[in-house]
């Protein structure tokens, strides 16, 4: 794929995308008509007194979208009001990738954080990759480094490695093969190989040696949402709600998946509520994703142990707003890194497909 031009970039930002005044934030009758349908899909976990200040803003990001030829990613852990209501492709890590890559808009705004961007201007160098907030980071990616992954193939030379798709795009430069929670397993395996480096969620790492009899070298990278939940603390749960269903994710800790009903990824998870219908159940991951899986299971009661990510939180409806409307922050990543790491995200993407 060809390297984006200067003449490209100034295309993307001629008439069609020039920098547009702020739209009227009115919460009038009009708005109130046109966004109806987008509250009834998310009133079971969006209060109607909070509707009249989200309304506003959704309808003019929808409205700006078709100005802009634009596109949103929006993760699992965004807040209901941005997932369900402005997001075009939602999803894992994984299912966002993937839309990335095939994506015909022309602007890509991430509702997520900082390397899910990277990782769409990775697949997407000739579209205008937008980060609402760049301070929207991961503790996981900034567990690791380039330099690291080097030291590590120096210390194990032959050793394949995999990255967690968790991680900025010069460290995807460095690995061989990306991964994601939902098909690490299937990554390792298809490597041949009898020892694999896995970076850097040392959690993970470890949930998928139980999963395969590849040896696995891991990294100590954590979660700083899913490392803060205990087994205590979910036997505390479940004595306090009989018959719950806990569902975890694999970044948390080995004590928290021997607890848990059922371990998935993201995507795992969310289909496990779906298919079961459990009475009750709690996800063991970053609260924001119980209240967007509640929209779509109305009758499972969800018991939420909130621990949120302060990084996927920065990504607001203003601060998505602001970035569709002025093109603010702009995402750049250094074409010498873009093959490399793009073909590390490829290789996963049609090892899955």
């Amino acid at each position: 794929m060809a390297e984006i031009s200067t003449v490209e970039i100034d295309k993307i930002r001629s008439k069609k995308h020039r920098i547009l005044p702020t739209p009227d934030l009115t919460y009038t009758p009009e708005v109130a008509r046109e966004t109806e349908h987008l509250y009834e899909r998310v009133s079971k976990v969006v209060p109607v007194i909070e509707w009249p200040s989200f309304a506003p803003y959704i309808k003019a990001i929808n409205d700006l979208k078709r100005e802009r030829n634009a596109v949103i990613l929006a993760h699992n852990y965004m807040t209901p009001e941005i997932f369900h209501c402005i997001g075009d492709f939602m999803g894992d890590s994984l299912q966002l990738a993937k839309e990335a890559s095939s994506t015909d808009a022309d602007v890509i705004v991430q509702a997520g954080v900082h390397f899910m961007a990277e990782t769409s201007k990775v697949l997407n160098p000739d579209k205008l990759v937008l980060m609402p907030d760049m301070d929207a980071g991961c503790s996981l990616a900034d567990s690791i480094t380039a330099a690291d992954i080097r030291a590590l193939r120096e210390a194990y030379p032959g050793v394949p490695i995999v990255t967690y798709v968790n991680t900025s795009a010069e460290v995807k430069a460095e690995c061989d093969i990306c991964c994601t929670s939902s098909n690490a397993v299937k990554v390792v395996e298809s490597l041949n190989s009898p020892r694999v480096i896995m970076v850097p969620d040392e959690y993970l790492a470890k949930y998928v040696a139980t999963k395969t009899d590849v040896e696995i070298i891991s990294w100590k990278g954590h979660c700083e949402v899913h490392e803060r939940f205990s087994g205590d603390e979910l036997r505390e749960y479940r004595d306090a709600n009989p018959g719950i269903r806990i569902i975890a994710h694999p970044e948390c800790p080995p004590d928290v998946i021997s607890e848990a009903d059922f371990t998935g990824s993201t995507s795992g998870m969310i289909n496990w509520v779906k298919d079961n219908r459990p009475n009750k159940v709690l996800l063991v991951t970053e609260c924001s994703m119980s209240d967007n899986v509640a929209v779509e299971t109305p009758d499972v009661e969800f018991i939420r142990p909130c621990n949120l990510c302060p990084h996927m939180k920065k990504i607001t409806l203003p601060s998505v707003l602001k970035s569709l409307t002025h093109l603010r922050h702009e995402v750049i990543v250094d074409p010498g890194i873009i093959v490399p790491a793009r073909r590390a995200v490829e290789r996963m993407i049609n090892l899955t497909n």
